[in-house]
């Protein structure tokens, strides 16, 4: 009787989106993972989450990302969202300056991650609007350079860069950093799932964004 050989495990990676309300973390997940845009969308309440399964290096990895809201009162969560994360990418608005400026508050959130331990990306959206811009590029690869962080501008709405950023970039750093074969740390999904009954009635509300 022949032996069966037990299924490898395809490693796995964290990645979670951080950012302003309205800088459009959402549209992104959906374009990397759907490769589609949305004009209309549901605000995220709590956590949402997809996955990818891509090639790295010809082995499968299968990413599990994190797309969390942007509003003041969720920010307390952030310890709890970032755990065992691989990979962390903060978003900004390149025609709202504020939400660039915020960047540091969300950095200076990650009090319970080795910074040393994880990939860092910091993306500057929406260039598609670049008539409205209000952040320079050279703005975004200073801040990015300061603290080792990957750093391109996108297009959520055209798919500009997209490929550049994670299929080159992020995909390189995920080989170099944890070398896959190594299975990552992630935690039940369940786990992260958060419930904000009060909330509820926010998702039937639709805004326009992520252009």
């Amino acid at each position: 009787m022949t032996e069966l050989k037990p299924k490898k495990e395809i490693p796995k990676f964290k990645l979670i989106f951080l950012g302003d309300q309205g800088t459009g973390k959402s549209c992104i997940l959906n374009r990397f993972v759907e490769d589609k845009f949305d004009e209309n969308y549901q605000a995220t309440i709590g956590l949402d989450f997809q996955s990818k399964n891509v090639k790295i290096d010809n082995q499968d990895i299968h990413l599990l990302l994190y797309d969390t809201a942007g509003q003041e009162k969720f920010r307390s969560l952030i310890p709890m969202y970032t755990r065992d994360a691989n990979i962390i990418l903060f978003v900004y608005d390149i025609t709202r300056k504020e939400s660039f400026n915020h960047i540091s508050d969300w950095y200076n959130d990650l009090t319970n991650v080795k910074i040393e331990d994880v990939i860092l990306v910091l993306i500057g959206n929406k260039i598609d609007l670049n008539d409205k811009r209000e952040v320079n590029k050279e703005e975004g690869e200073k801040y990015a350079s300061e603290k080792n962080m990957i750093f391109k501008e996108v297009s959520a709405k055209t798919g500009n860069n997209f490929p550049e950023l994670f299929y080159q970039k992020i995909f390189e750093q995920i080989a170099n950093k944890f070398k896959p074969g190594l299975q990552g740390t992630v935690n039940d999904i369940q786990e992260m799932k958060i419930k904000i009954d009060e909330d509820k009635n926010d998702k039937n509300k639709k805004k326009k964004c992520c252009k």
